[in-house]
């Protein structure tokens, strides 16, 4: 499993690849709320901006999302593997180049423009 943890630090979000899931927990471990979504297959990949917005990828789905800070909706789906997207391992923002950064297993880079 992976995580990472909100700006203001009260929420933790896992990703639970085996059954599709992203976890939104409180501190103390209690389950927030779940997101599940047809487009998110195996998330791997998971990333909380200084925003609060949620990244995360799938790697069987080959897709970037973009969750609201609760991690209850999609807001967006932000790339496909018509982008390019493959073997998905790590995603991060860069706020000073407004930038996604995604690392794929081939070892190859992908950065995509945020407006």
């Amino acid at each position: 499993m992976r995580c990472t943890v909100s700006p203001t630090g009260d929420k933790i979000i896992v990703i639970n690849s085996v059954h599709d899931k992203v976890l939104t927990l409180a501190r103390d471990g209690s389950v927030l709320c779940t997101f599940t979504d047809p487009d998110l297959k195996w998330p791997l990949a998971i990333h909380v901006t200084a925003q609060g917005q949620v990244l995360v990828c799938g790697q069987h789905s080959n897709t970037l999302l973009q969750l609201d800070g609760e991690g209850r909706k999609k807001l967006a789906t932000l790339a496909t593997s018509r982008d390019g997207l493959k073997y998905i391992w790590s995603v991060c923002y860069n706020r000073s180049t407004a930038s996604i950064i995604v690392a794929q297993f081939d070892e190859k880079i992908r950065v995509f423009k945020v407006q």
